[in-house]
């Protein structure tokens, strides 16, 4: 009949006993004495109490409770999600006002004023062509300088008329949008 051995609290095992207790390899017994995380005796044995013990604060901590390093990591990662919402909330905002009229881009602006000098541009290219005979069949230079007077003030007049008009801008913000979803497309 085998003799049955009584543990208390003074008994020793190999590592390949405590191992069999543990349930996980003797190697891994070993990389946790390395560590310092088992403590073996003189005679290179493990108490066995105290094994299990340490083991279970061990097991415990690595499944319950994240390291440092990876609070750390959990941190930057909120972090950087908050930042990309915001980002996003941001951008949404700034859409949904483009849409609205109240913002523009600055391409738009600069093309809508483009537009504008262009206009004047042709106003003037336009006028010694439309002056010129009221000019050469005036009778004085003070006729003539009241002809050219004339129609430089109907000009500025046309010009003050040109006003903003959000439907243009609307139309502009629709044409770049149908464009950039095309691109969108594209690229993936």
């Amino acid at each position: 009949m085998e003799k049955i051995l009584k543990i208390t609290s003074e008994t020793e095992v190999t590592p390949t006993e405590l191992a069999c207790v543990l349930g996980i390899t003797a190697r891994r017994i070993r990389q946790l004495s390395e560590d310092g995380q088992l403590i073996k005796s003189s005679s290179g044995k493990f108490n066995l109490a105290d094994s299990v013990q340490r083991y279970q604060t061990i097991f415990s901590k690595a499944n319950n409770q994240p390291n440092d390093e990876e609070k750390e990591q959990d941190k930057k990662r909120i972090s950087a999600e908050v930042s990309l919402k915001q980002s996003k909330a941001i951008k949404a905002g700034l859409e949904v006002e483009e849409l609205r009229g109240k913002l523009h881009r600055s391409e738009d602006v600069a093309n809508m004023t483009e537009d504008l000098i262009f206009t004047l541009r042709s106003h003037l290219i336009a006028l010694p062509g439309r002056i010129a005979v009221d000019v050469a069949e005036a009778a004085n230079a003070a006729e003539a300088a009241e002809i050219i007077r004339k129609e430089t003030h109907l000009m500025m007049e046309d010009m003050m008329r040109y006003r903003y008009d959000p439907d243009k801008y609307a139309e502009r913000v629709r044409e770049r949008q149908r464009w950039e979803k095309k691109d969108d497309i594209t690229e993936d």
